[in-house]
């Protein structure tokens, strides 16, 4: 179990009431049609743009299924690589606000487009962590489509979300959208999102039969599902101001409840799925539906699986949210409200919010990063998962790249030896300051070899079989470590520093090929 850093639940009132509410401007972030090649907007007014910016690799594929959804028409398709025994990630990068959080939300509908019965199971990525196992043949058995929303704060000034293939993968990984919405700060604040992320587990509008509630009425497009219940439903035309609550739940959640008139506890199995062990964010949403002068009083305890988690709420029609940041759970949950002695009327609850709280990977250094991007635009043609962490998750580091383990994740090996790369050798290779091996033989690599003197662990450097130009650095001879030296079959000219014939230990090969004095 996660560290308990807060174990009790918090609680906020809002003390203020108002008749109308103005409509919300579009969510601020990116809304993306995987596959697609136009933008369109949706009945929502929400502006979906094509992914081919932000990515690479995979295929764009069309469904010409009857009554789809607009977004699910196009979607992107990864092949499996031939080497089933050597994973491969395939990232979407996007420019983000460093330090600000982000609802991300990916959308999936296999529609058939690998030609089986089932769709492939795969992981999806988060930077450098798995955020979960993609199954969505229970969904796509009911004609239903797939989505997995999470919280995730953005580290740096892009942010990689990779499709990769795992060991229950039989055939191509795809995705059909992708969202990310930026947060305001107060939303989910008391989570350390440097240390965690967020994963939706269940978003409930409780008393509600009518559409998912979203975006114009929740300014971030989360989705609330209805959830009727078998207890008594019943519906306000009061709009209960939510400025003043933490995670600004959309005010339409307040429209409907569950209830129960008699004064006897209330049972709810929510969330309505089987949950691991692990430790969750939860949050529950109250309003009164009655006119704030009627004199009687709704107070109640609320309770998870037996367990006390809130004493004595007083519920108003101003509206109150009840929260713990961590709490365990584990198997089925069952929510209870239990009437207080003296409470006039029986419990009400409007809407719940439960996350798993996720703790997340380590990340390269950023040093490392930012070199190997530098090196990776210095090619024309580098491997297609050269995007996102380039160490992370474990066994999904870029090919030909080998890393050292934490606490700092460290570049260690650069191997892209007859992978037919063409273009130049970055300066910033030498940035990857604990590399010790770098085999680029047999490509096409042209231009002159940079200054490598900053490798101060460097003992291969295989640079053969290229179109290599210009003449060897003589500081070449001050790496320690330096064991073998290949540089043959290129069109390098210059003299050999006479201190790297005579280095101990050295295994030098020059020829043939090159001009040298």
């Amino acid at each position: 179990m996660k560290p308990l850093l807060l174990s009790f639940p918090l609680l906020f009132t809002l003390l203020s009431l108002v008749l109308s509410q103005s409509p919300n401007p579009p969510p601020k972030g990116l809304f993306i049609n995987c596959g697609a090649t136009a933008p369109f907007e949706d009945t929502n007014g929400l502006r979906w743009i094509p992914d081919s910016p932000y990515i690479s690799s995979g295929i764009p594929k069309t469904l010409t299924l009857p009554g789809l959804l607009h977004t699910l028409t196009t979607l992107r398709s990864f092949p499996l690589q031939k080497n089933p025994n050597i994973p491969r990630k395939f990232c979407y990068v996007f420019p983000v606000f460093r330090t600000a959080k982000y609802l991300i939300r990916t959308t999936y509908f296999y529609g058939g487009i690998n030609g089986q019965n089932s769709p492939p199971v795969f992981d999806q990525i988060v930077e450098g962590t798995i955020w979960t196992v993609v199954n969505t043949t229970d969904d796509y058995a009911r004609g239903m489509s797939s989505y997995y929303e999470g919280v995730f704060l953005a580290k740096g000034k892009t942010m990689s979300i990779c499709i990769a293939p795992n060991t229950y993968t039989d055939s191509d990984p795809f995705i059909s959208g992708l969202e990310l919405v930026l947060l305001e700060d107060s939303v989910y604040n008391s989570t350390d999102f440097s240390k965690y992320a967020l994963t939706v587990v269940a978003r409930h509008s409780f008393g509600s039969s009518g559409p998912i509630v979203r975006f114009p009425d929740d300014p971030f497009d989360r989705y609330w599902q209805p959830f009727p219940g078998s207890n008594h439903n019943i519906t306000s035309n009061k709009n209960v101001s939510v400025s003043g609550f933490w995670n600004l739940p959309p005010s339409k959640v307040f429209d409907s409840a569950l209830t129960s008139d008699q004064l006897t506890p209330m049972e709810l199995p929510w969330p309505p799925v089987s949950l691991p062990n692990s430790s969750y964010y939860v949050a529950l949403y109250f309003a009164d539906n009655r006119d704030s002068i009627t004199p009687l009083s709704r107070v109640f305890s609320i309770s998870i699986n037996g367990i006390e988690f809130y004493h004595n709420l007083t519920v108003t029609s101003s509206g109150v949210v009840v929260f713990a940041n961590i709490w365990p759970l584990s198997g089925l949950t069952k929510l209870t409200l239990t009437p207080a002695s003296g409470s006039d009327i029986g419990p009400l609850i409007n809407a719940g919010e439960v996350f798993d709280i996720m703790a997340l990977g380590g990340t390269t250094i950023t040093r490392d990063v930012i070199a190997l991007e530098r090196v990776r635009k210095s090619l024309q043609n580098p491997p297609v998962d050269w995007n996102g962490d380039p160490c992370l998750p474990l066994g999904y580091s870029w090919t030909g790249v080998t890393c050292s383990e934490g606490p700092r994740f460290r570049v260690v090996s650069l191997n892209l030896s007859s992978m037919g790369i063409s273009g130049s050798l970055s300066p910033s290779i030498a940035n990857l300051t604990a590399l010790s091996d770098i085999l680029l033989g047999n490509n096409n690599l042209s231009g002159s070899i940079p200054d490598l003197s900053r490798l101060r662990r460097l003992e291969r450097l295989h640079l053969e079989d290229n179109q290599l130009s210009g003449e060897i650095l003589p500081s070449l001879e001050n790496i320690s470590t330096l064991r073998e030296l290949f540089i043959q079959n290129n069109n390098l000219t210059g003299h050999i520093p006479d201190s790297l014939k005579a280095k101990p230990g050295l295994n030098l090969q020059i020829s043939p090929g090159n001009h040298f004095s």
